[in-house]
């Protein structure tokens, strides 16, 4: 829906092709008639930027894990069968991956059905694995800790893997641009941390300019990412020691250049920011997965859920600072990145169906 299943599926294909492979991306909503795929990221970012509690509402009937019975997403994905089934022909495919729940409910059909002759190693991008990443017949998950692998065994009984994030490997080394963002920073901030706040592709985000706010009047530097939401970054680029850049095409760069960031989504930037060596503080999430993956990121380690104002400060007082604490939650977010998901993905490709 968002950039984040995107960026997973091209730093995927620019490894096989790195390797030798070929590699395809693939649009799952493309595949369905009718102009649905349109239609469905249209309500989703709709109801993400500006009625969240509807998506709350969707994700508790349709994702969120229990034990009652709900409906599934197979009867939508069933929808894009034959395109998918057509195009595994055509491009002569060893191993469908999917990096998106809707896209596992299919491959996971096909494979149960025979319909699909070769296997579906499904990348799970999110911390919280909710149950739309599962179907039985899929043949291996790929998720992002030993936490969420653990809960697709429990609930299928199918292996699973902790490969850890998959970022690019840009992200990790810091670059000659990130000196040009702490001048930039040091111009406007005078000495004061750069803490970014992301508001993702879509800039989604609750109360955004009251946090640049708080941060900017207790000592830091806010500087928040909008993506493509133009009204927003108009409205906060009015506020005083607030620095609102325009969209990012150097994200590693800007990420080593700052000294945390503030994280509603437990997405994407979460994990590059970890890749790079920078923490993480979840503060206001997102209805739905984005509140669950920030408590579960949380509850590993790797980075601190803020309830309130005050426990969003108390964070970032003590992880910009130089110290043993910072020290250990930067290692305890690269300690994530365990394996590589291709690799995991083409000896799946090889596998013999149990």
């Amino acid at each position: 829906m968002g950039s984040g299943h995107d960026t997973v599926a091209a730093e995927l294909a620019r490894r096989a092709r790195a390797a030798g492979q070929e590699a395809y991306v693939v649009d799952v909503l493309s595949l369905l008639p009718y102009g649905l795929g349109a239609w469905l990221r249209g309500f989703y970012q709709t109801a993400v930027r500006h009625c969240p509690w509807v998506y709350a509402g969707i994700y508790d009937l349709f994702l969120r894990p229990g034990p009652r019975p709900r409906p599934g997403g197979t009867p939508l994905a069933r929808l894009a069968s034959g395109r998918l089934t057509a195009l595994v022909r055509h491009t002569r495919a060893d191993v469908v991956v999917p990096v998106f729940h809707l896209a596992a409910q299919l491959t996971g059909h096909l494979r149960a059905r025979g319909a699909l002759a070769v296997p579906s190693a499904v990348v799970v991008v999110d911390f919280a694995v909710h149950r739309q990443w599962l179907h039985p017949g899929n043949d291996l998950h790929l998720c992002v800790s030993e936490e969420a692998a653990r809960a697709v065994r429990a609930g299928l009984g199918r292996p699973a893997e902790a490969t850890g994030p998959v970022v690019d490997p840009v992200f990790v080394d810091e670059g000659p641009g990130a000196a040009g963002w702490r001048r930039r920073f040091e111009r406007l901030g005078a000495g004061r941390p750069a803490v970014l706040v992301s508001a993702g592709a879509w800039g989604a985000g609750a109360r955004l300019a009251g946090t640049a706010r708080l941060l900017a009047a207790r000592g830091f530097l806010p500087v928040v990412l909008c993506g493509h939401n133009e009204r927003l970054r108009r409205e906060l680029s009015e506020l005083p020691g607030v620095l609102v850049p325009d969209w990012v095409t150097d994200m590693p760069d800007l990420l080593h250049a700052c000294a945390a960031l503030v994280d509603n989504a437990a997405g994407q930037t979460a994990v590059q920011a970890l890749a790079a060596g920078l923490p993480v503080v979840g503060y206001r999430p997102l209805p739905g997965h984005g509140a669950e993956g920030v408590r579960r990121m949380a509850a590993l380690g790797v980075s601190d859920h803020a309830p309130d104002p005050a426990g969003l400060l108390r964070s970032l007082a003590r992880l910009t600072a130089p110290g043993p604490e910072r020290e250990r939650r930067i290692a305890a977010g690269r300690a994530l990145f365990r394996a590589d998901a291709l690799e995991a993905v083409v000896r799946a490709s090889a596998a013999p169906r149990p």
